[in-house]
């Protein structure tokens, strides 16, 4: 059954970059299956609008960070598919923590139970300059 859930994205120091309500397919899903349906929804989302600004999840290629999300260098459209492989890596390397409810998830393929009222939190970490 399809539940909407809502996604919250944080900084290390607590600051909300961005909120948002995706539908996921199924109440019992894995943090893996739950981060493909946020990146195919992101990108699906950017794909149809007219803007060159990319408010997802991870950095997509031939772009800048700026403040609310990363610049296209060229407007196009992202690949998805590229993006979920990037966010994976991303997650295996420590580029983000998630927290589901309170818990942190650490391993891509546990089995997750979801809620109406559950609350994702990406918290995205910042590697350290010379670190």
């Amino acid at each position: 059954m399809a539940l909407t859930i809502s996604i919250l994205d944080e900084t290390p120091s607590g600051e909300s970059i961005a909120t948002r309500s995706i539908q996921v397919e199924h109440e019992a899903t894995t943090l893996r299956d739950l981060i493909r349906q946020r990146i195919q929804c992101e990108v699906e989302a950017f794909n149809q609008s007219e803007q060159d600004l990319f408010e997802g999840l991870v950095q997509p290629e031939e772009s800048e960070r700026i403040l609310n999300g990363y610049k296209l260098k060229e407007r196009r459209k992202l690949d998805w598919q590229k993006q979920y492989e990037k966010a994976i890596r991303s997650f295996e390397r420590n580029g983000f923590l998630v927290i589901l409810d309170d818990r942190q998830i650490s391993d891509l393929d546990e089995k997750l139970q979801l809620f109406p009222t559950s609350g994702v939190h990406f918290l995205k970490l910042t590697p350290l300059v010379g670190g």
